[in-house]
């Protein structure tokens, strides 16, 4: 005997995004006067992310069918563990962004993501700038693929997944 599955079948979420963000993109990343590092830093984990993940080509704003802003709302560190002595030995960094989508359609939608990412450090010792944009780029992209889910979560709802 022999079975037939139809209609159920896995999506992947760059096939899902693309029919949503369509294959060209603009991106635009808001540098915040009190942290513009960070926030170049934001602009190229998006855009890597379009790329990388999505395999969108990011053009112009005229060439694109939509449109991506991004603002860096805050970013934050929390010391997570301590050793016997009492020095920090990881932290969490968290990045809180938004991100505003402008369709083709002219239809415009704000997403509010987060991301994190616990990295270790030495006993008694500082933060590195190396290791603070690392973390920073790092929580950035967890909040894109947030980004990301929800951009194919609306594919999915509106039909655009077929």
């Amino acid at each position: 005997m022999m079975a037939l599955f139809a209609g159920c079948g896995y999506r992947p979420a760059t096939k899902i995004t693309q029919s949503v963000l369509g294959e060209n993109v603009f991106i635009d990343v808001a540098i915040s006067v009190k942290d513009p590092k960070n926030s170049v830093l934001i602009k190229d984990a998006l855009k890597e992310a379009m790329i990388g993940r999505l395999g969108r080509n990011v053009v112009s704003k005229q060439e694109a069918q939509t449109e991506i802003y991004g603002t860096l709302s805050s970013v934050s560190f929390s010391a997570t563990v301590y050793d016997q002595d009492g020095y920090v030995t990881a932290y969490k960094t968290r990045v809180n962004l938004r991100i505003t989508t402008v369709f083709e359609t002219g239809e415009r939608e704000v997403i509010a993501t987060s991301g994190e990412y616990d990295f270790t450090i030495e006993a008694n010792s500082v933060i590195s700038d190396a290791r603070r944009f690392e973390a920073i780029k790092n929580a950035s992209a967890d909040a894109l693929d947030e980004y990301i889910a929800t951009i194919s979560i609306r594919g999915i709802r509106h039909g655009k997944h077929d």
